[in-house]
């Protein structure tokens, strides 16, 4: 029997592999497709303390797409804006998660590519490769994936389809020309919001001869997918040109799950919704379950005391921005650039709110 059997090895379930390899657990990785294709294959934003917590290092060299200088969140197209400073790292998730398999392996655990799980019962994985006997199996399979201990369905208007493209800049003149008009310089980033209706972004960020496209919206209120803004704001700036890579994907919002465990199963990231609702951002809360779990299992503790855990020190934030990603559902443009006046939506609450934490009290700055 081996102590962890991990279904997925996306970014969750490469980081929950290789933190509880490192501590000396014996762990099976799964994974639906090739290794190299597991996960999102996108640049995304992750706040640097999470890489701190999760005690993994933070990214470097061709890892660190870049690093947010400043991020203005405009209302609509403009020109209304406010603008934060937060520690917000630009990663390039294929190699994130590439970095997390290989520490995985070196630390003695087995991944397995294209294998699928058909269900877990009494420490028994069934997959496509035959059964798994496990002290404990993970579901770090997303929200649409192996549902090992029968996840609720997420609701259409619980559902962000978010995008994200790195594309070449054909006319470095007009790119630097655009982001000048909008009050930026190279590095920063100008966040759309609400253009697609309260939930939605186009968030584009310039490095060198490149740009980062991220954009993300409800469809499900009756609004165009985030490829599809992609493909609507690249056809009317003709300095942006072909992509280099990127993809697109179906995020689960809202409250995470109201249990993580059924047994010696245990679900986490995406497929128990440990998700930052406020902008759709998985990835550092991801790296910190995980290392919290493989903390929690090698020191001899079980699910139960892994979701009090989690619970204590997560569930009141991640709730009550879940509050302000169903407020914010519902704002035009007009109601934003209002709430940007009066100093509600401010330097403070966007700084918090990027990097997944509480507002400082009282203060604007």
């Amino acid at each position: 029997m081996i102590d962890v059997a991990v279904v997925g090895q996306g970014t969750t379930g490469a980081a929950v592999a290789a933190l509880c390899a490192r501590r000396g657990l014996s762990v099976v990785g799964l994974e639906r497709h090739d290794l190299q294709e597991a996960g999102a294959r996108w640049v995304n934003g992750v706040s640097g303390w999470q890489f701190d917590e999760a005690q993994i290092e933070r990214p470097s060299g061709d890892e660190l797409f870049g690093v947010v200088t400043a991020f203005h969140v405009v209302a609509g197209w403009g020109p209304q804006r406010v603008t934060a400073k937060p520690d917000l790292l630009e990663v390039d998730m294929r190699k994130l998660v590439a970095r997390l398999q290989q520490v995985a392996i070196a630390h003695g655990a087995t991944l397995h590519p294209n294998v699928t799980a058909h269900g877990a019962q009494n420490g028994i994985l069934e997959t496509s490769i035959g059964r798994i006997e496990a002290r404990w199996i993970v579901d770090a399979s997303g929200f649409s994936g192996a549902r090992l201990i029968g996840q609720p369905r997420i609701q259409p208007r619980d559902i962000c389809a978010a995008a994200q493209e790195v594309r070449r800049v054909v006319d470095i003149k007009a790119a630097r020309s655009f982001f000048e008009s909008h009050g930026a310089a190279p590095g920063d980033t100008v966040c759309f919001t609400s253009i697609a209706g309260g939930y939605s972004i186009v968030n584009v960020t310039l490095k060198g001869e490149t740009i980062g496209i991220l954009t993300g919206s409800i469809p499900a209120d009756g609004y165009p997918t985030g490829k599809a803004l992609i493909d609507q704001f690249v056809e009317k700036h003709a300095w942006i040109g072909d992509t280099i890579f990127g993809g697109a994907r179906k995020l689960p919002l809202g409250r995470p799950i109201k249990k993580f465990s059924a047994g010696n199963v245990i679900a986490i990231g995406d497929a128990a919704v440990q998700m930052f609702s406020a902008h759709g951002s998985g990835i550092g809360a991801g790296l910190i379950a995980a290392n919290l779990l493989a903390e929690t299992l090698a020191t001899g503790g079980d699910a139960a005391r892994y979701e009090r855990l989690w619970r204590k020190r997560y569930g009141l934030l991640f709730g009550a921005y879940d509050l302000v990603r169903r407020f914010s559902q519902n704002r035009t443009p007009e109601q934003l650039a209002a709430l940007m006046r009066i100093g509600v939506v401010s330097p403070n609450s966007i700084k918090a709110g990027l990097e997944q934490r509480w507002p400082a009290p009282f203060s604007r700055a």
